[in-house]
């Protein structure tokens, strides 16, 4: 049975995962007969009140969060490397752009989670594949975009595009129900929640997105 490592950011699309594209993606990947290693960092981030939009002034940590989505079964990332994995899958949410790197604050100068970019590194140079869903394409950037020039989507925001670009990194526009995949280095990515309207438009991309990752550790 394949194994893909699916990285979460938290609980909440404002503060960490999305939590819809966190679900769809373990549910992709057990309908494709795949095992899902969920795994977290270990760290703490601000907390956002997600009634009010606001954050409160309180922290959380992300790995204790992201347990919520994993129902407990979960891994410090720390404690996880390359050879463990088949593929390995980044759902979106903000938590993606600020609790695994800091791109949300300082675009393509950002710095990521050094745990995040190692697993990021490991798994390219071993060439297993990787997928990116919503904003969380930013953070492949930051981490492969000056070596690799990997292609990638975030849909058609053109602001956020051309931020991606400055790490070297080349963006397509694409489809919330479509894909971009990157054969040379095998990164799969799909707008889902940076386009969609409804949970159903996300469950296409990532759909997709999931079995390409799949397919491509064949």
């Amino acid at each position: 049975m394949k194994k893909i490592g699916v990285v979460l950011s938290g609980c909440g699309v404002r503060d960490g995962s999305e939590i819809h594209e966190a679900v769809l993606t373990l549910l992709a990947i057990s309908q494709c007969g795949a095992q899902a290693i969920c795994m977290a960092p270990n760290t703490d981030f601000p907390e956002t009140d997600h009634l009010q939009m606001q954050e409160t002034g309180a922290k959380r940590n992300v790995l204790v969060e992201s347990a919520r989505i994993s129902r407990g079964d979960i891994r410090d990332i720390a404690t996880v490397k390359a050879a463990d994995l088949d593929a390995i899958i980044f759902p979106g949410g903000f938590g993606a752009a600020k609790n695994l790197c800091d791109f949300a604050i300082k675009g393509a100068a950002a710095s990521v989670h050094p745990e995040v970019a190692r697993v990021v590194k490991e798994m390219s140079q071993a060439k297993k594949p990787i997928g990116a869903i919503c904003i969380a394409p930013v953070l492949i950037a930051t981490v492969l975009g000056k070596d690799l020039k990997p292609t990638l989507t975030i849909g058609t925001d053109s602001d956020t595009a051309a931020e991606l670009e400055k790490t070297g990194s080349i963006h397509r526009n694409c489809q919330v129900d479509d894909i971009v995949v990157d054969r040379e280095n095998r990164i799969v990515s799909t707008p889902a929640y940076m386009l969609a309207n409804t949970v159903s438009e996300v469950y296409e991309g990532i759909g997709k997105c999931v079995r390409e990752v799949i397919a491509l550790t064949n």
